[in-house]
């Protein structure tokens, strides 16, 4: 990130419109992700990304694909902002002394920013991967109520597909507030590394394109280092986040393994499923990960939110 002043209105919108132009591209994918991740062996619906998007749009259709995107445009401007503006913020704190940071100092910050954004996105991944998963469960159903018939138990369990208010309100008032933050250890464990991985290497990527120390780097080299870093630190973290998954789905399909914490989770997956399976959705994962953070530093580094800030009157004395 580069250590020019910005305007933390600037920083919050930059993040924001960032948020919604990458969420609203890659967003398939990520359901690919979360249906691959949540599936166990002996209950396999789909064989890769894209099986699973063609099944997906044969058996929901196209806006199918979509399902808990409203989640995700809705709250991934708040969560971008913060990781973002959080990461810029204690590089600045950090640098006071006017010495270029150190990598353990833009490792701190990187963990700063990672424990800022949990705040929102532990309820915004909780009730988005319900409403994701809720494809593949309704399509193992139907087809386990095909094989045992219409009268069958398996049949009867088929019930509508749950909304996001319907998802909050049971968790709020079965749990109250904690209820939409199940899993908050888990995503720490993943969105802390994340981003300790991912600020240092994007700035040291990004400096690579500066023709002076002080200079900018064009908006292809923030866009590629962007990528470059996203993808690295996506596929690193990648067994926290098949945990994280895993924790923070409420339903399960037919002889699916439950788990009552991060460790038992991993003993599990890790006895029935074998070490192969902490990389299941990494293809997925990097490949929504790298353009989402690629349009996210070209967005941050043109400056969008200066330039509409700019259309707002002068405060005046």
């Amino acid at each position: 990130m580069a250590d020019k002043q910005i305007s933390l209105p600037a920083k919050l919108i930059n993040g924001g419109i960032a948020g919604l132009i990458g969420v609203t591209c890659v967003f398939p994918i990520d359901l690919a992700k979360t249906r691959l991740q949540n599936q166990q062996n002996g209950q396999r619906m789909y064989t890769s990304m894209s099986d699973c998007l063609i099944k997906t749009i044969r058996s929901e259709g196209y806006f199918g694909m979509y399902r808990g995107a409203a989640v995700n445009l809705t709250l991934v401007t708040p969560e971008k902002a913060i990781k973002l503006a959080a990461n810029d913020f204690f590089r600045h704190a950090l640098s006071k002394d006017g010495k270029k940071l150190t990598l353990l100092k833009e490792m701190l910050a990187g963990c700063g920013a990672g424990t800022c954004q949990v705040i929102v996105t532990t309820p915004m991944e909780m009730l988005k991967i319900q409403l994701q998963d809720a494809g593949r469960l309704a399509a193992q159903r139907k087809l386990l109520a095909s094989q045992a018939g219409p009268n069958s138990a398996v049949a009867e369990s088929i019930t509508a597909r749950p909304t996001a208010m319907q998802i909050s309100r049971e968790l709020l008032r079965s749990d109250g507030i904690a209820g939409l933050y199940k899993g908050l250890g888990a995503t720490l464990l993943r969105d802390v590394p994340f981003s300790i991985i991912y600020f240092p290497l994007f700035a040291n990527l990004n400096k690579l394109g500066q023709k002076t120390p002080d200079g900018k780097s064009p908006f292809y080299v923030s866009f590629l280092s962007g990528c470059a870093a996203g993808c690295t630190a996506a596929v690193a973290v990648n067994p926290c986040d098949v945990i994280k998954t895993r924790l923070q789905s409420l339903q399960r399909g037919i002889n699916e393994d439950t788990y009552s914490g991060i460790i038992d989770c991993t003993r599990k997956i890790w006895r029935s499923e074998g070490p192969a399976a902490f990389l299941k959705g990494a293809y997925c994962r990097a490949l929504v990960i790298a353009p989402l953070f690629g349009i996210a530093q070209v967005i941050y580094f043109i400056g969008i939110g200066e330039f509409l800030l700019g259309f707002l009157p002068s405060r005046r004395d």
